[in-house]
């Protein structure tokens, strides 16, 4: 049975950016991780551990050597290592000593390509002690730290000066030297409770040790329970329920050791602003979180975390209450302020703010924007002066004191500036759902107005930014184009709208009046629309062939694409479907190779198979007529998979390229009808097998 013991490495830091902590701490175990596969060292578990002052993982049942093995070099060819006169040729013998050995000592490999000198060299396994540090150091400084940083007169660098480093294998320290700190067992408990140094007997020890002796919970996930425990205990005790977002609990849990909740609060006078406001305000300055009453308005309190257990913590919750005062007021002053001046007053001051340079201004986008809405209003049926009138204040709110302030709020703050200003209640909604969906996932807008205007606004960034050259490369989106694309095909699917994206882009491309090579552009976005759609059905559970299949259709709309890759994927269930598709491609591959034109008119057919097959076909055809016409391509392909039979007793008993050149165009001509049903839809001898 193999030898192992348990691992647990430590580093020790000032404060860590809260930020990035979980990523790194991830980062680090993966790192470790990969560089115990790639020496070959199994392990049963591997756990990351992180609070602001160190990044630990503790690996379980780690094996204590590497097992022996064979290493095997390959030489010249056996038919090269022979002179004529029987004695290894110079080549034979370089190799035998490149490898350390004699001739004698090399062996013969048979290949399915030849024979090849050998030389097997066993190589015992090295002690997993010895391995570890340099599986350390290569792991941290492979961290996606952006700027490290040195301190003191060290070389070493890493994000935040190391104070200690702790190295454990089993109960054995492993005695090396990590970012210029000395490895040992002493670990550092929390920085006002427990601050002395700490003993970690063994790397099962790690947790409690550091939980029950220095007032640390090392574990992140289990401090974001207990703070998202704490928060909604603290919520109900003042009547209402803690408002937690995701990233703000992470950064909560990685500000904080051992968090201890405080429960504050503000004048309610501060309610009469948006709650979009006082939240923004808590959560992004204060890392507060708000308290919600049963209806999700908000009441006069707030949550916050101390580092600390606190024997006076009425004095924490005054400083805080004190901190947050002029928060709040702040934001109060600027709703007063804005609220002065209508939306409508502020479209002249778009002028002043350049869009893009190749793009012109704020003002220049609204009227291009205001276009498409109203093309796009057109469409849906919807009322042109509102979509016109959304589009024309869709910006404004960028040139409040709110939305200069909490960059997050525009387009919320855009709702209730025109709410205030007494504009139409499907305007103001517009204003904030023009940026819908906020994140993946995300709601997006159904209204008609709001719809109009996401679209338009989305359009016209994608073809603009494309135009202007600045394509998203890698990871390099910075007008987040990938996002806007994804947003206009799941508005447009989710939806159920007949748009053509294809023709909304050409209207928006016509709009700009710099120069650019606009066929090349089409082609860009229109394969860059596509690839998001792609991945989009992808991630919907639909295949990359059957993506093909309809792509191989062309269709311009999202929403009839959706339709048609939904009928394919019903379709390959049906038990005609393997057939079909076979058939397709043989009929392709057919009709590539005629020599000559294929007709559309069919000729005089002989034989009985294919005069069914004539005949079925154009019932077919004239079945599923009204069904393309209604978008319903699962019927459609429900009909044309009737004529399986028809088709395979076609090929069964006729021969399409015959001598007689008027049958062939005829058997052709009804192989290139019946292909061209199916491609109406999609070309299914694109489904594989």
């Amino acid at each position: 049975m193999t030898a192992t013991n348990h691992l647990l490495f430590e580093l020790g830091c000032e404060e860590l950016p809260p930020k990035s902590l979980k990523k790194l701490s991830q980062a680090l175990l993966d790192n470790v991780l990969a560089g115990l596969n790639d020496a070959g060292l199994s392990y049963n578990q591997g756990r990351a551990y992180a609070t602001p002052r160190r990044l630990a993982v503790l690996i379980n049942d780690l094996q204590t050597f590497q097992a022996d093995k064979v290493v095997e070099k390959r030489g010249p060819a056996v038919m090269a290592a022979f002179g004529p006169d029987g004695t290894p040729s110079k080549a034979a013998q370089g190799f035998a000593a490149s490898c350390g050995a004699s001739f004698e000592q090399l062996e013969k490999l048979e290949t399915d390509k030849g024979a090849w000198l050998v030389f097997k060299q066993a190589v015992k396994g090295q002690s997993t002690a010895e391995l570890i540090p340099d599986i350390i150091r290569k792991s941290l400084n492979n961290l996606p730290i952006a700027k490290r940083m040195r301190w003191g007169s060290l070389d070493s660098e890493f994000v935040r000066p190391v104070h200690w480093a702790v190295l454990l294998f089993g109960a054995q320290v492993i005695d090396t030297e990590i970012l210029g700190i000395k490895t040992g067992r002493s670990t550092r408990g929390h920085r006002f409770h427990a601050p002395q140094a700490l003993e970690i007997a063994s790397p099962h020890d790690y947790l409690g040790t550091l939980s029950s002796q220095s007032k640390v919970l090392a574990d992140f996930e289990e401090r974001m329970a207990i703070i998202r425990d704490a928060a909604n205990q603290a919520a109900a005790n003042v009547g209402g329920e803690a408002h937690i977002e995701e990233d703000l609990l992470e950064e909560i849990a990685a500000l904080n050791e051992w968090p201890v909740p405080v429960v504050g609060n503000f004048d309610a006078r501060f309610l009469e602003l948006p709650k979009e406001v006082l939240i923004t305000t808590m959560q992004s300055n204060q890392k507060y979180f708000p308290v919600k009453n049963a209806e999700g308005g908000l009441l006069p309190h707030f949550i916050t975390f101390a580092n600390i257990e606190s024997s006076n913590p009425v004095s924490i919750q005054q400083g805080n209450e004190r901190v947050v005062l002029p928060r709040l007021s702040d934001a109060e002053f600027f709703w007063k302020q804005d609220r002065k001046q209508a939306l409508a007053d502020r479209v002249d001051s778009l002028k002043t703010i350049v869009f893009q340079k190749d793009l012109g201004t704020l003002f220049d986008k609204t009227e291009r924007v205001a276009g498409l809405a109203v093309l796009i209003a057109e469409k849906l049926d919807a009322d042109i002066a509102l979509a016109k009138r959304a589009a024309l204040l869709a910006k404004t709110d960028l040139m409040t004191n709110m939305v200069g302030e909490f960059a997050n709020l525009q387009g919320t703050m855009g709702f209730y500036y025109a709410r205030a200003d007494g504009e139409d209640i499907a305007v103001a909604r517009a204003l904030e759902e023009q940026y819908f969906p906020k994140q993946s996932g995300g709601m997006v807008p159904q209204a008609q107005i709001s719809v109009a205007l996401a679209l338009a606004e989305k359009i016209d960034t994608l073809a603009g930014i494309f135009s202007a050259g600045l394509i998203p490369t890698g990871d390099k989106d910075p007008y987040a184009l990938r996002r806007a694309t994804l947003g206009i095909l799941r508005i447009i699917i989710e939806n159920g709208l007949r748009l053509d994206v294809v023709e909304l882009l050409d209207v928006a491309l016509d709009q700009f009046s710099h120069s650019f090579n606009k066929t090349e552009t089409r082609q860009k976005v229109i394969g860059f629309i596509f690839d998001r759609l792609r991945g989009y059905c992808l991630d919907q559970g639909y295949s990359s062939d059957e993506f093909e299949a309809v792509l191989a259709a062309n269709p311009t709309q999202p929403f009839d694409f959706w339709q048609r890759i939904r009928a394919v994927q019903s379709f390959r269930q049906l038990p005609e479907a393997e057939s079909l598709a076979a058939a397709n491609k043989r009929i392709i591959n057919i009709l590539k190779k005629s020599e000559q034109a294929v007709s559309s008119s069919i000729g005089t057919l002989v034989e009985a198979e294919e005069k069914n097959l004539l005949a079925e076909a154009e019932s077919s055809a004239a079945d599923i007529l009204p069904l393309l016409a209604e978008q319903n391509y699962q019927l459609a392909l429900n009909r044309l998979a009737e004529l399986r039979d028809s088709v395979d007793a076609f090929f069964d008993h006729v021969m399409v390229n015959t001598d007689d050149v008027a049958l062939r165009n005829s058997r052709l001509a009804l192989l290139a009808m019946l292909s061209n049903q199916f491609l109406q839809i999609a070309d299914i001898s694109k489904l594989q097998s």
